[in-house]
């Protein structure tokens, strides 16, 4: 193993380029990131909070931003690694970065300088494997990352419209990290460095890896692995064959890998994809109070590389002045992936550790006052977990909130409260904002809470996520009911005319979610107007890889349930749904007409007051879309970087 090295200067990121290698005095690496994302050295990035970790553990750490995919050069420019390449695609999984919910190229990438697109490649943990298999034979690969970690089983691909096998199979990459890296990627490096080989690897919980035609011996096949009573003993899953042809399979799938998230009693998973397997170990354990202040006391320089110079990358200038203070969440949304991949515990860092950390951001040059955002997934689930782990180990609820909150759940917001009221005291600092999302039916358990927030925490907008108000939809969903919205409503505004102060709340609604139809986004529409609501953003539903709303949308089920269910499929469904969620705007009116009429409410079409749109279109009205247009499913031509259209040139051009 490496003899630690000296501490790198707090004042510098880790090196990017062979001339920062060569300034520190190294003749070679020891890991090399790979990342799909630009190298910012915020905390709020996984490369930079995961290489600072094995930096603190000492060994050196290279980053390789955004390499040209092209050929393995870029992936030969630090030299041989002496004990892994560790690769990610990035914050996002690379389709989703790419292509919006109606598969279009986006026109901008948020983790970028300047937002350019064509930085990366579609499927990035593929290419980028590839890559460095290339440029050296026998070095370990890593693959990690939130586009590998939900992409560890057989899944469903929105942007193909197919079951694609696990990402190991493809990637060939020797071992597969998921979920949040710590505990897995500092024993995997540090066991590579004492000369143990990948195979020797292989009981490392967080991690996956591939077995090989030649190691079917091993009681697959025959369903050895089901059939052992132990509650250690891995799960066999309907293979890649069986998910692929039959949707209820995929459905039973998607129920076995919700049941088995939980740290404490998840048992390893395996599932065969023709003559190989894939075998996925149980969840890493979540970092202690005390390690999560380790992380994120780490010397982050809280800035872009210099290399970027001027250039802005827009998701640091969104996080730049922020501080999470929690991870995971226990909120069990149909429609997020963050109980599969950051789990349902919730880890909460010290209030010491917390308040560090806002003193030196107002000690940075440049800090306007404000701490942007005092959070991370939801705010309020800070400091709050299971008062009965024992029987946690044993639960398989998939939300603690829905369908009500479980009495076993601690919910009190004292020590957030205390903590929030501490950050507003910090020297430098005028302002402290939640602005991540928070949990209205937990929020509703603390009156206090609510005052603080509203009193002191609230930029004059606060965003939360009703999402809808139809029942049926907010079942599937696995969201509290609207009577929640409102009764938080009220407290929040009453809250904020008693500080004299005008806070209004933005609500995010979805269209297109697996079980909503016309109808329930017409109900959703009334409601708005009813309110007085007019939402300026709207979300539609993608189907990203391995979450319950996904496999709801492939299959028509409910996995929880074995429910057959109604699914919105096809282009114009969901752009008639994203319409109703707008009806006010004069762009939609004829998609809005198209979408009452066809849900025989014409009784809606006219000039009376509890009409949706008058009886005549206004003079903005766009024209109705062509048919062609809404057949359309797929996009004509893949990612092309560089390239200012999808349109195919013609011979000639």
């Amino acid at each position: 193993m490496p003899k630690p090295n000296a501490p790198a200067p707090t004042d510098l990121p880790l090196p990017m380029t062979p001339a920062e290698l060569a300034a520190r005095g190294w003749d070679a690496v020891d890991v090399v990131f790979v990342t799909g994302d630009a190298y910012v050295d915020h905390p709020s990035f996984a490369m930079a909070l995961l290489g600072r970790l094995l930096e603190s553990e000492g060994f050196r750490v290279a980053i390789l931003s955004q390499p040209d995919w092209r050929s393995c050069d870029a992936w030969r420019q630090f030299g041989r690694p002496r004990v892994c390449f560790a690769i990610s695609a990035g914050n996002m999984d690379s389709m989703l970065n790419h292509y919006t919910a109606n598969r279009k190229v986006r026109n901008d990438d948020a983790y970028s300088p300047d937002g350019q697109i064509g930085r990366r490649p579609d499927r990035a943990t593929l290419a980028y494997c590839q890559r460095a298999r290339e440029a050296y034979h026998g070095v370990p690969i890593i693959a990690g990352g939130v586009e590998a970690s939900l992409r560890r089983l057989a899944h469903y691909d929105y942007w193909s419209d197919k079951i694609r096998r696990p990402i190991l199979l493809d990637a060939k990459a020797d071992l597969l990290v998921f979920g949040m890296g710590e505990h897995p990627l500092v024993e995997i490096v540090k066991r590579l460095a004492a000369g143990e080989c990948v195979r020797q690897l292989r009981d490392i919980r967080g991690t996956a890896y591939r077995l090989g035609a030649s190691e079917q011996g091993l009681g697959i096949r025959d369903g050895g692995f089901a059939e052992t009573a132990s509650e250690s003993s891995p799960l066999l899953l309907p293979s890649y064959e069986e998910v692929s042809s039959d949707k209820a399979a995929f459905a039973a799938m998607t129920r076995t890998i919700l049941e088995q998230t939980d740290p404490s009693s998840g048992r390893p998973l395996v599932q065969c994809c023709g003559p190989e397997a894939v075998v996925v170990n149980p969840p890493a354990e979540p970092l202690s109070q005390a390690e999560m202040d380790r992380v994120y006391g780490l010397p982050f320089t809280r800035r872009p590389h210099p290399s970027y110079g001027r250039q802005k990358i827009p998701a640091f200038e969104v996080v730049q002045d922020s501080i999470q203070i929690v991870r995971g969440c226990f909120g069990g949304c149909a429609f997020c992936s963050i109980a599969v991949h950051e789990g349902r515990v919730i880890q909460s860092r010290s209030e010491a550790s917390v308040l560090a950390e806002i003193r030196r951001v107002a000690q940075s040059p440049g800090f306007a006052g404000t701490i942007s955002d005092l959070g991370g997934p939801t705010a309020n689930m800070y400091a709050m977990n299971c008062t009965q782990p024992d029987q946690r180990a044993r639960c398989r609820r998939t939300s603690c909130l829905c369908p009500s909150i479980c009495p076993r759940l601690n919910t009190d917001h004292t020590p957030l409260i205390h903590l929030l009221e501490a950050a507003r005291r910090v020297p430098g600092v005028r302002r402290v904002l939640v602005a991540s999302g928070i949990r209205m039916d937990l929020a509703l358990c603390s009156p206090m809470f609510i005052a603080q927030l509203a009193r002191h925490h609230t930029g004059g907008l606060l965003k939360v996520a009703p999402e809808h108000v139809v029942p049926e939809v907010l079942q599937r969903m696995n969201k509290p009911t609207v009577e929640t919205f409102e009764a938080f409503s009220e407290q929040f505004r009453r809250e904020a005319a008693a500080a004299g102060k005008r806070e209004y709340l933005v609500p995010y609604l979805l269209a297109g979610h697996p079980g909503c139809d016309l109808p329930a986004m017409i109900e959703l529409a009334l409601y708005l107007k009813r309110h007085g609501l007019k939402p300026d953003k709207v979300q539609d539903f993608i189907p990203g890889p391995m979450d319950v709303a996904t496999c709801m949308y492939y299959t028509g089920l409910d996995p929880r349930t074995g429910q057959a269910m109604y699914v919105p499929r096809g282009l114009r469904q969901r752009r008639l749904q994203r319409a109703l969620l707008q009806w006010f705007k004069p762009e939609n009116d004829a998609d809005v007409r198209e979408a009452l009429l066809e849900a025989g409410r014409s009784d809606l079409i006219g000039d009376r007051p509890e009409c949706l749109i008058a009886s005549r279109p206004p003079k903005q009205a766009a024209p109705p879309k062509r048919s062609k247009t809404d057949r359309q499913e797929k996009p004509r031509v893949g990612y092309r970087p560089h390239r200012k259209s999808t349109r195919r040139k013609k011979t000639g051009e």
